[in-house]
């Protein structure tokens, strides 16, 4: 991504309702879907500017990789951890070192999405498992998307495509941000029809901030026990 993007989103990521409300969903997958008990070794791929390093820290000692230099400082700064740079393949991890590995809207950006995954695959411990989320609706493709470097947006059967290609299956897959998900459209498609899409991620007033981060947040009591047909993003949970 562009580094005016990465220095908005260490501007609001800790606030914004999108951010705020996407770390919730993702703590309830984790433990709801986690590979054991008890701390685990954990991966985040592209850590980005370290927004969910202190979650993932309350579930094991956490790892992380991120290529681009101002994030990567960025994000050692806030969480105190030592992250690798660099691309996969090519980043040195041990192999069958981890419990659980996260790609937390990243995948996306990658073009070799089925080489990344088998790669991270050989990473896995016994019994370790990858969580992954990303854009869905490959219909909504906006000029978000353009600005944020994204190679594609997925829809279900494409991802557990990819993940099969990579040698893994899926445990559990969900769509999330559904409840949002006919104003996100709406808005997305009027976008399209006026040729004024927004590519940025504004903050919006306090009031309507707040109103949104219940709405989306909400989503944690569901989103990993019953599988949604619909929604903005997707969640898998996979394992070798």
């Amino acid at each position: 991504m562009d580094r005016a993007t990465y220095d908005r989103m260490a501007e609001i990521d800790q606030d914004h309702w999108w951010f705020v409300a996407r770390r919730r969903i993702i703590a309830s997958l984790i433990e709801r879907h986690r590979p054991k008990p008890g701390p685990m070794r954990i991966l985040e791929v592209g850590a980005g500017t370290g927004s969910n390093l202190a979650l993932l820290q309350r579930y094991g000692a956490v790892d992380a990789i991120e290529p681009d230099d101002g994030a990567r400082a960025f994000a050692e700064q806030r969480s105190g951890l030592k992250i690798k740079g660099g691309y996969l393949p090519d980043v040195p991890l041990d192999d069958g070192a981890y419990d659980l590995i996260v790609l937390l809207d990243v995948l996306e950006h990658i073009p070799g999405d089925v080489e990344a995954l088998a790669c991270l695959k050989d990473k896995l411990a016994p019994g370790g498992r990858i969580l992954v989320t990303v854009p869905g609706a490959p219909w909504m493709w906006s000029a978000h998307d353009v600005a944020h470097h994204h190679q594609r947006r997925y829809t279900a059967g494409q991802l557990r495509g990819v993940f099969g290609r990579a040698g893994l299956k899926a445990r559990y897959l969900t769509h999330f941000n559904s409840v949002l998900f006919p104003l996100i459209a709406a808005v997305r498609l009027l976008g399209k029809l006026s040729g004024k899409e927004g590519g940025d991620d504004a903050m919006p007033s306090r009031p309507v901030n707040a109103a949104l981060t219940t709405l989306f947040g909400a989503e944690r009591l569901w989103a990993a026990r019953v599988p949604v047909p619909f929604g903005v993003s997707i969640a898998i949970v996979a394992e070798p």
